[in-house]
């Protein structure tokens, strides 16, 4: 069960959650009229299709990009389900979908995100910086990763005062319990989530928070940038310091049970304080039935299926 744990993870959607399981992906949304709406893609990373992309900071790079892409997806799909009444007038009104454009939209936006995550967390930080006209490489480098961290953790916080943000939250909360009760063969019920906790090891904001912290000591070898080509090196750098974070991360959830590897842990499940809130039983019923379906089990939803459970 361990071994397969480990391979189960998740990621909060619009009213809904995704799930990834070791053959497919599972997301489950609450439709406006309390149904949940249950889609099941098969999946398998492509590391694991490809066997030479399977290298140590190489493949985290690529799974960076993946998981990226999946996300869209499911907050895609999530964000049909909930203006379900709009799509059904503009069906009405003879106005279809294109398949094509949908796709192009969905390359655009994981550009787009792509582009203002660096400008705001990597680029910005670095301007600021170099306004202070510091001579030591080590320490331009300390002070761009403490202003990068900075705009990071408020950039959490703010998002998190929003009410929109919040219910994504109390989704994001009851993954992490649903996985919780998985890990320790529960049965598959809300009820049996409920007790655990809502922090998780294998979190994404875990992850991002690594990422912050390993640009630091990426940078600093790197050494005080004069130039715009030394600008765009330390960008080019972002996917391995994407692809160290995920050896940390993986390594972390190997570890957690080390006193001394859970120290390391621990500034991650603070800051998931913030994005994970105590969830109700039925977003804890919405993650059941997402994380039922990624492993196997019942409900199930065929390839690019849509089934609705009642």
């Amino acid at each position: 069960m361990q071994e397969e744990s480990l391979a189960v993870g998740g990621q909060a959607v619009i009213e809904g959650v995704m799930m990834r399981g070791q053959n497919g992906i599972a997301v489950a949304v609450r439709k406006p009229n309390g149904d949940i709406a249950l889609k099941n893609e098969p999946f398998q990373p492509i590391t694991k299709r490809i066997k030479w992309l399977n290298v140590p900071v190489f493949r985290g790079a690529i799974l960076l990009i993946e998981t990226m892409y999946i996300g869209i997806k499911a907050l895609n799909f999530s964000g049909d389900i909930a203006m379900e009444e709009e799509k059904k007038k503009a069906e009405a009104a003879g106005k279809k979908q294109n398949e094509t454009l949908n796709s192009i939209w969905m390359v655009m936006s994981i550009v787009f995100a792509l582009g203002i995550g660096l400008a705001v967390f990597f680029y910005i930080p670095l301007l600021l910086t170099e306004m202070l006209h510091l001579e030591s490489g080590i320490l331009f480098n300390l002070v761009d990763g403490i202003i990068r961290l900075i705009f990071f953790l408020s950039y959490i916080y703010i998002i998190s005062r929003w009410k929109e943000i919040r219910r994504v939250f109390e989704y994001h909360g009851a993954e992490h319990k649903s996985i919780h009760a998985f890990e320790n063969q529960k049965e598959l019920l809300p009820e049996s989530a409920r007790p655990f906790t809502t922090l998780h090891p294998r979190c994404g904001t875990s992850f991002l928070l690594v990422v912050m912290v390993v640009s630091i000591l990426v940078f600093m070898f790197l050494g005080k940038p004069t130039t715009i080509g030394q600008r765009l090196l330390r960008l080019a750098f972002v996917p391995v310091i994407g692809g160290i974070s995920y050896e940390l991360i993986k390594l972390s959830a190997k570890a957690y049970s080390n006193r001394f590897f859970r120290i390391f842990i621990i500034p991650g499940l603070w800051l998931q304080k913030i994005t994970t809130v105590e969830p109700d039983d039925r977003q804890l019923e919405v993650a059941m039935v997402a994380l039922k379906c990624a492993i196997g089990q019942e409900p199930k939803a065929g390839p690019s299926q849509v089934v609705v459970v009642s």
